[in-house]
């Protein structure tokens, strides 16, 4: 996987349990170990904005970016690698 999910780390600093963590943020159990586990496929931003408020933490601080085996970090290897992007 090449997003890796740090809220397990950023909730250990912060002394957070994950009842505790649902409780602030008003998301389930479930869904936020779902995101804690490196499970979940895809990330609201409400979802990103509420976990951060609670922990207060920034966005980066919850996720990274690791290469795949194979791919160049470099060169920003993927999909768009090469490919125009007009801003």
């Amino acid at each position: 996987m090449a997003i890796v999910v740090d809220l397990d780390v950023v909730m250990a600093r912060r002394k957070v349990r994950l009842g505790e963590l649902a409780e602030r943020t008003g998301i389930t159990v479930n869904n936020l170990s779902v995101l804690k586990n490196g499970r979940a496929r895809a990330v609201r931003f409400t979802t990103l904005e509420a976990v951060c408020a609670a922990l207060d933490c920034q966005p980066g601080d919850l996720l990274r970016w690791e290469p795949d085996d194979g791919e160049d970090a470099d060169r920003g290897a993927g999909p768009l690698a090469g490919r125009r992007v007009d801003a």
